[in-house]
């Protein structure tokens, strides 16, 4: 009887260590990593690899429309912004060739996780490639799933890749209370770039820490911005989960006009990968 209770207590044991997982789950979406995961093997615990005929509408959203320069531009109806073929996602900015049903000249698409998926503290990795032309903005970027401080900028922006136009280079960026409002942008600075090669495919990346962002290309770090004690707290609203957008954005105050000619301008995603 002995040794088939200790046997007994040893199997849930074991089998409790299996089942560990390096996060917990709020509101049924929001993967926030557990404490202690910091120095740890990543786990990899979200992820698509495109390989379905269907966009998984369980882990994605077309956006729609919006008064953003962003998203002034995208449409979640138009089929000919998006194409799913050979384990690639294609976001597509096109010419509008019925303005009747849509008076916009031009059409793109984007998508993201919005209340799907949203995560606190891991590395997320995009393998992406982008064409060029004037006034082609396609992005990586987070936004939070919180209103934990509020409306926009005050809970943050984290811009993992933003490419401008034909520059062989990407932007990553930070926005806040702190950089948009309080105007503080270099106690730390709040942006950097990074060389791309723009023909071949690139893996866009961000490790996120409870006191850092460290962003990568191809695997190596080229810009970190960090936690900060000494300055206003909307430095860091960081500790929250944030969801994720990937778009073919076109035209705005910061890219500049397009030129129509040139489209259409394709951003292909081969996959993306969460770890904690």
């Amino acid at each position: 009887m002995r040794l088939l209770v200790c046997l007994s207590i040893s199997i849930l044991f074991l089998g409790s260590g299996c089942t560990t997982k390096p996060y917990t789950v709020s509101d049924q979406y929001m993967y926030v990593q557990s404490t202690g995961r910091e120095q740890k093997k990543w786990e990899l615990v979200w992820s698509d690899e495109f390989d379905k005929p269907e966009l998984d509408s369980s882990k994605w959203t077309r956006i729609p429309p919006g008064k953003s320069d962003w998203n002034r531009h995208m449409t979640a109806v138009e089929p000919a912004c998006y194409n799913l073929k050979g384990g690639v996602l294609e976001l597509i900015g096109i010419v509008n060739k019925d303005t009747l049903k849509d008076p916009r000249p031009f059409l793109t698409g984007g998508v993201y996780t919005k209340e799907k998926f949203a995560w606190q503290y891991r590395r997320v990795e995009i393998r992406a490639k982008l064409e060029s032309s004037r006034g082609a903005w396609p992005a990586i970027w987070m936004l939070p799933a919180t209103t934990k401080y509020g409306p926009y900028p005050r809970g943050g922006e984290i811009d993992i890749m933003e490419h401008l136009n034909f520059d062989d280079s990407i932007y990553q960026t930070i926005h806040t209370y702190y950089t948009r409002e309080l105007k503080q942008l270099q106690n730390p600075p709040y942006f950097g770039k990074a060389a791309i090669s723009k023909s071949d495919y690139n893996v866009y990346g961000l490790e996120w820490y409870p006191d850092k962002l460290v962003f990568l290309v191809n695997g190596k770090a080229t810009f970190t911005y960090p936690r900060k004690s000494d300055v206003d707290p909307s430095q860091w609203p960081f500790d929250q989960p944030f969801y994720l957008l990937v778009d073919q954005q076109l035209g705005g105050s910061w890219v500049g006009k397009v030129d129509m000619k040139q489209l259409p301008v394709t951003m292909s995603i081969d996959w993306v990968r969460v770890y904690q």
